[in-house]
């Protein structure tokens, strides 16, 4: 089995959280970067990642790493990677990436540069002059970051975060990976009762169920590199059957979804069904005004609307009193809110126990913790 050196990007202030679960899956020489986790690993961690991972945007293959200040430079230090050992004489090789901060700065003329060198390597080596680009999909990704220029392979096509569970969503829902970032950093477990009272589509909640039960978040879904002579047919199968072998559905899980929206709870409904944990949610009209329950220990996690997404600034910060109000302290119970207002805890009514810094799309947010 070979080795490969990897790159999975991911939301900022999530690296810690896939860093450790990267190491939990058996990945070697894993070091955290700003939105990006580096490993190492053969090819069933390349699957195992691709398949069980719940936070990363991507699984990806580093070509090559070098630095480069002149167009020159790019070009020589991609013709010098081996594309050999990954593209044939028939396969695509698009190229897309972005350049942050380095003299190179127009992606145009880096894209144009680093394909024409792949074509000239392979040329050479496949003694050919044209690429007629009709088999496999290899896709390069490229980023130049302060001139060092780290050149990959994209392995799993669209990113992990569509699990493939949610063909329907509500006017702005949570990425699936941001989601299942608040349900680890809520330290979600399979015995406990979880409560989305802003539950949208029901992101939140499925993924709570599905980390709850073990469900792998991309078992059911393919990946461009199960073409590749990378992994074979059986690692990929080996990988998926093992992933899904820790499942386990005889568990105390469950949770609630309540939102004053019927199509949106009709969506979250058809959306648990196809993640395969509708019989461990519930999902009720409600509003939240009426928040008020009796069990003896909860987690509460929600992404609640605000000024950027459904409501106006006014309306959000009311709605912000309210769960101040309604978000009691008491043994048990804990809440976690993401949020991208500065004056949350203001309105709120108290200081978070807990904050954390993490991206929702483009808008940076915290998630505001209350467990004391």
């Amino acid at each position: 089995m070979s080795n490969y050196n990897f790159a999975a990007p991911c939301l900022m202030g999530v690296e810690k959280l896939l860093s450790n679960e990267l190491k939990f899956m058996g990945a070697s020489n894993v070091k955290a970067d700003n939105g990006r986790v580096f490993f190492e690993g053969d090819e069933s961690i390349l699957a195992r990642a691709n398949i069980c991972s719940r936070f990363a945007e991507r699984i990806l293959i580093i070509a090559g790493r070098f630095t480069a200040q002149s167009f020159e430079e790019l070009f020589q230090g991609v013709k010098n990677i081996e594309w050999e050992r990954f593209i044939g004489k028939k396969d695509k090789f698009p190229v897309k990436g972005s350049c942050l901060s380095s003299v190179l700065r127009s992606v145009p003329d880096c894209q144009a540069i680093i394909k024409k060198a792949v074509v000239e390597r392979l040329g050479n080596v496949y003694n050919v002059d044209w690429f007629e680009e009709s088999g496999s999909l290899f896709q390069i990704r490229f980023l130049i970051l302060k001139n060092d220029v780290c050149i990959m392979i994209d392995t799993g096509g669209s990113p992990l975060h569509k699990r493939g569970y949610r063909a329907n969503s509500n006017d702005a829902p949570i990425k699936e990976t941001l989601a299942a970032a608040l349900v680890e950093l809520s330290r979600v477990r399979s015995n406990h009762t979880v409560i989305d009272p802003c539950c949208g589509s029901g992101t939140i909640l499925i993924e709570a169920a599905q980390k709850a039960l073990k469900i792998p978040p991309n078992s059911k879904r393919s990946f461009v590199c199960e073409s590749w002579n990378i992994a074979s047919k059986d690692c990929w199968e080996k990988e998926r059957v093992r992933a899904d072998n820790e499942t386990n559905r005889a568990v105390d899980f469950h949770g609630y979804g309540y939102d004053i929206d019927e199509r949106a709870l009709e969506i979250a409904r058809d959306n648990a069904r196809k993640a395969g944990v509708d019989d461990f949610i519930t999902f009720q009209k409600r509003d939240i005004k009426d928040f008020s329950e009796s069990f003896e220990r909860a987690t509460v996690i929600c992404n609640p609307p605000y000024g950027e997404r459904l409501l106006d600034i006014g309306s959000a910060e009311e709605l912000y009193r309210i769960m101040g109000q309604k978000f009691i302290s008491k043994p048990g119970w804990s809440y976690t809110i993401i949020s991208p207002d500065d004056d949350f805890e203001k309105c709120f009514g108290r200081s978070a126990d807990k904050r954390r810094k993490l991206y929702n799309g483009m808008i940076l947010c915290q998630a505001y913790q209350y467990f004391k």
